[in-house]
């Protein structure tokens, strides 16, 4: 653990003995600045990016992978790395075989899921290239493109933009990404960071496809220990509890932390000053399979956000029916909403995968069709919490 950690750690605590120290240690939606288990892909990676040591683009990419796989991680460390490294000095770049002047891309990181229209995306390459403000209204998709692309040319610069989580409900696909950045130039160069398996898209497939494989399972119980380490109090969590997630989490380093941070969240609650094994198995239990991604959830407009929280802490009787879940909802003192608004949000999160319309069981021999209900597709424990600690 670095300084900067140890330090965060005693401000958020104090001098007061606690089983977490650190819930961002342990969020499944936190990536940290060095992967672990993800040596090769990350040599793959630095082959597929050789040509910026010489300050030249690759080519177009894909980096795809399932859910769980530590895409985004992988992408955002080695994009800051790589930027923080390049921009110190735009003189020397030293590797095993080189030392000479270069002129470095600008490596530009873009989340799809808080910019998903073609004039956010543009934005966001724009103000990170830029010294210059960049209206965030106001202005057409034309007009920014234009911006875009005559600061591209006027400054000789090359960029290099990943483009996270393509292909996903509410997200730009692999081809839409594509024509919206191939028309900037051959300054531009893109890599587009999706789940789908390349062999089952019908679009013209970038010239570099790079495979994230889920987690093994050794390299996920280091994942939990390591981090665990920072964020837990000392043997708080036991080894064997660590590959009880590991195997059960099957690879998917997202639901294994969720399970985590649930499991210690309860045992915290409960005062104890180590997680039980009745944490870990509720731990478990609270993340639904599938699950849909804390990520997207936690990006929602915070409207969408806050009938989430509302939704999660009502009780049987409230949620036996999307009408009686609507009425709650609106009825609740923090939520300033109509209830045609909140049912419009609820369906259009059924619609996204969020959380879940089933038909509910009557009971009886009643003719019609029965009332449906809705269930959340995500970690309800680890929602509220990181909810919660974003509001306080």
């Amino acid at each position: 653990m670095d300084l900067k950690s140890r330090i965060r750690r005693r401000r958020r605590t104090g001098t007061t003995a606690t089983l977490v120290l650190d819930y961002e240690a342990i969020s499944p939606i936190a990536h940290v600045s060095e992967p672990t288990g993800r040596g090769p892909v990350l040599e793959r990676l630095l082959d597929y990016l050789d040509p910026v040591f010489d300050g030249d683009l690759p080519p177009n990419a894909y980096v795809w992978g399932p859910i769980g796989a530590g895409k985004s991680a992988v992408v955002t460390a080695l994009w800051a790395n790589l930027a923080g490294q390049l921009s110190e000095s735009q003189s020397v770049i030293h590797t095993t075989t080189r030392s000479q002047t270069t002129n470095a891309p600008q490596f530009v990181y873009v989340d799809s899921r808080e910019a998903s229209s073609t004039f956010a995306q543009y934005r966001a390459i724009l103000d990170a290239i830029s010294d210059e403000s960049v209206p965030e209204k106001g202005i057409g998709t034309d007009t920014l493109e234009t911006r875009l692309t005559n600061s591209l040319r006027a400054g000789g610069a090359s960029v290099l933009v990943a483009v996270d989580h393509v292909g996903e409900p509410e997200t730009p696909d692999l081809a839409t990404v594509a024509d919206r950045l191939d028309s900037l130039g051959a300054s531009l160069t893109w890599v587009a960071v999706g789940r789908t398996n390349p062999e089952t898209l019908a679009v013209d497939l970038p010239p570099e496809r790079i495979e994230l494989p889920a987690y093994r399972r050794h390299d996920l119980v280091d994942i939990l220990t390591s981090r665990a380490s920072e964020g837990l109090a000392e043997r708080a969590l036991q080894h064997e509890q660590t590959r009880d997630i590991a195997d059960w989490a099957e690879g998917n380093a997202h639901d294994a932390f969720a399970a985590l941070f649930g499991a210690a969240d309860r045992a915290a609650r409960k005062g104890r000053s180590r997680i039980h094994s009745e944490d870990i198995t509720a731990g478990m239990m609270d993340v639904p399979r599938p699950c849909s991604s804390l990520g997207r959830v936690m990006a929602l407009p915070q409207n969408r956000q806050l009938v989430l929280r509302t939704f999660v802490d009502l009780d049987e009787h409230a949620r036996e029916s999307v009408e009686r879940t609507t009425e709650a909802i609106a009825d609740a003192a923090s939520v300033d909403l109509t209830p045609g608004t909140v049912k419009r949000f609820l369906y259009e999160l059924a619609e996204t995968g969020i959380i879940e319309r089933v038909q509910r069981e009557t009971g009886d021999d009643s003719h019609g069709r029965p009332p449906s209900r809705v269930e959340p597709r995500f970690p309800i424990t680890v929602f509220r919490r990181l909810y919660d600690i974003r509001t306080e």
